[in-house]
């Protein structure tokens, strides 16, 4: 029961990869209309998680799960395309540390951060008391392994992929740094497989062929696959490589590679 929704959760993760790099990686003044198109898309499917969130079944974990995937990728393709990031766009201030570098660092992705905050409580909120829980659990994961992630690059990690960005993100990486490792990094592996083994569990406990079981695969799935991008910030590895199919050829190579590699963050 639990070897489906993995797959599933496989495959939405690479679906949406690919459409946001994609997206992204197209002429900027294709960005206005995607963006736009991608806003009705996310609020479509924000009424079917709504719609969803009294279905108890197997089939509607999977919908509301994929639903709250296509919001996530709207929320992203958003700050990639510079529309909502933070008020902070310059590079970090020379010899700025401790406090001041993590404010300065922060500035820069408040905005997006707080959308993504109220996003998730809009849908535990249509979702309250409602036995499918897929869409606000899989939603608050992926802010939860952003979040992380975005931590491990400002505290350090060894391998930043951050050789080009384009120019709108460009002053992102020099709030990064290159450290062989950080206190948080064990951290975030270790709770992101003991949350993987816990949802794993669940979803093998629940019964068969219920929502339950399925959700709790699928979030299983998708911590994994979040487990697996934090170790990539420690592994000379270029997960770039993966998505290059993905990027349109419209745009300049220089653009493409920064994309991808901060859509794999």
């Amino acid at each position: 029961m639990t070897v489906p929704p993995l797959l599933f959760a496989l495959l939405m993760w690479f679906i949406g990869t690919a459409a946001v790099v994609w997206l992204d990686s197209r002429p900027r003044e294709t960005f206005k209309t995607s963006l736009s198109l991608a806003g009705l898309v996310a609020i479509a499917a924000l009424a079917l998680i709504w719609i969803l969130a009294d279905d108890p079944s197997v089939t509607g974990a999977y919908a509301a799960f994929a639903a709250a995937i296509v919001i996530w990728g709207w929320h992203e393709m958003s700050f990639l395309m510079g529309v909502v990031a933070g008020p902070n766009r310059t590079a970090c201030p020379p010899g700025a540390t401790g406090w001041r570098r993590f404010t300065a660092a922060t500035a820069t992705v408040i905005h997006h951060e707080l959308a993504i905050a109220a996003t998730a409580i809009l849908l535990f909120a249509i979702t309250w008391g409602q036995p499918n829980q897929a869409a606000p659990l899989t939603f608050l994961l992926l802010f939860v392994l952003r979040l992380s992630a975005k931590f491990n690059l400002f505290f350090g990690v060894p391998n930043l992929s951050d050789e080009v960005f384009p120019e709108h993100l460009a002053h992102l990486k020099s709030y990064f740094r290159v450290r062989r490792m950080n206190a948080l990094f064990p951290v975030s592996v270790g709770f992101g497989i003991i949350l993987a083994v816990w949802a794993w569990v669940t979803a093998e406990a629940a019964p068969i062929g219920s929502g339950a079981a399925a959700t709790g695969a699928l979030i299983a799935g998708l911590t994994g696959l979040g487990v697996v991008e934090h170790l990539l910030l420690v592994m000379p590895v270029r997960d770039a490589k993966m998505w290059r199919w993905a990027s349109s050829k419209t745009k300049d190579k220089a653009a493409q590679a920064a994309i991808i590699e901060w859509v794999g963050r």
